[in-house]
C-alpha cells in the first residue's frame, strides 16, 4: 500500500490584522503534497492577504505557517524563497533581458544557470529563442509566462499563484491557464492558487477552499464546494 500523501504546507490558526481589521482570520488548512488547492471568494475576502502570509511577504499576527513540519520563520528568507515560488497577477519583471529575469532566483544562491538550462525552461513556459530579448519587449502574455519560469528556476517545492491570468484577455489567458496546468502536473507540484474565476478553479485544482471576510467558509473537492455555492459577486 502506498504511504499517504504527507502535508507539505499546513497553516495553524492563521491571522493577520492590519489598520484595525482582520484581514485573515483562524485560518487552518493543509495541503498535501502534490495538490492543488483553489483559494476563492469574494473581492476583499483575504485570498492575496492569505497567500502573501504562506511565502512571509506579510507577517501574520497570529498562528503559524509550516512547511514540510518546520515553521516558515525558522528559515533564512533565501532557502524559503526557493522552496516556495510565487508568481503574482502582474509580472513584476527586472529591468534586462528574459535570461536575466530567470536566473535571479538561482544567483541569489551563487549559482549561474547555464545558457541549456535557461532554454530548457523558456521551452516548457512555451517561450523558445525569448533569452536574450528585452523584457520591455514583451507581450502582457509573454511576461506572464516569464514570471512563471523564473518561479520554477528555483526548483521549488510550492507554487503560489496569485490571479495570474486575470492581467490577461481572450487566448492568452487561456493559453497560460493550460500552461501551468500542465508544468504542475509534469513537476508534481504542490499549488495554491488565488483565482475569482469559478471555471478556472474547477479546472486547475482538486480541492477549493472558499473565504469570506477573512474567514473559511468552506473546504473541500472543488466540484462539491463550487457547486454548492461559492458563487462569487
Amino acid at each position: 500500500m502506498d504511504p499517504a500523501p504527507r502535508a507539505i504546507l499546513r497553516t495553524e490558526g492563521l491571522g493577520r490584522r492590519a489598520g484595525g481589521r482582520a484581514l485573515v482570520e483562524d485560518v487552518s488548512v493543509e495541503v498535501l503534497a502534490g495538490e492543488v488547492l483553489a483559494v476563492v471568494g469574494p473581492s476583499g475576502a483575504g485570498k492575496s492577504s492569505f497567500l502573501r502570509l504562506l511565502d512571509r511577504l506579510d507577517e501574520p499576527t497570529s498562528g503559524r505557517v509550516l512547511l514540510d513540519g518546520r515553521d516558515v520563520r525558522e528559515l533564512p528568507p533565501r532557502e524559503l524563497r526557493r522552496r516556495v515560488g510565487m508568481v503574482m497577477q502582474a509580472p513584476a519583471l527586472f529591468p534586462g533581458s528574459v535570461a536575466d529575469n530567470v536566473r535571479f532566483g538561482p544567483a541569489q544562491r551563487g549559482e549561474r544557470l547555464q545558457d541549456g538550462a535557461v532554454a530548457e525552461l523558456l521551452a516548457q513556459v512555451q517561450l523558445p529563442g525569448f533569452a536574450d530579448r528585452p523584457v520591455d519587449h514583451l507581450s502582457g502574455g509573454e511576461a506572464q509566462r516569464v514570471s512563471v519560469a523564473r518561479a520554477l528556476a528555483n526548483r521549488p517545492e510550492v507554487l503560489l499563484l496569485d490571479e495570474p491570468t486575470s492581467a490577461l484577455d481572450g487566448e492568452a489567458r487561456r493559453a497560460l491557464e493550460e500552461l501551468l496546468a500542465r508544468i504542475v502536473r509534469e513537476r508534481a507540484l504542490t499549488c495554491v492558487v488565488v483565482t475569482h474565476d469559478l471555471g478556472q478553479a474547477a479546472r486547475l485544482a482538486g480541492r477549493a477552499l472558499v473565504l469570506a471576510a477573512g474567514r473559511v467558509r468552506r473546504l473541500g473537492p472543488a466540484e462539491e464546494v463550487l457547486r454548492a455555492g461559492a458563487a462569487l459577486p
